[in-house]
């Protein structure tokens, strides 16, 4: 009867170390993924900066004139004039 608890407990010993590894892999897994998603969206926001910065430069000194819809002034955030009074 000893002999069989002692199995036991050895069976149930390696089915705790065995779920513990297998958590600690699967959660360095997790880790790795997460910093590689972090560092690409980096990657993608620093290229998004450079492209801008490089526009700005190219556009430097150039007017621009945008002309406004007649549905934007029809909106009520456009003002032609304001009366002090």
């Amino acid at each position: 009867m000893v002999l069989l608890s002692i199995t036991g407990l050895f069976k149930m010993l390696l089915i705790i170390i065995g779920i513990t590894v297998l958590l600690r892999f699967i959660g360095r897994i997790m880790i790795a993924k997460r910093s590689l998603d972090e560092q690409n969206k980096h990657q993608a926001s620093e290229r998004d900066r450079e492209e801008a910065f490089r526009r700005s430069k190219e556009n430097l000194g150039k007017t621009t004139i945008s002309k406004i819809g007649k549905s934007r002034m029809n909106d009520g955030n456009f003002v032609d004039f304001e009366e002090v009074e």
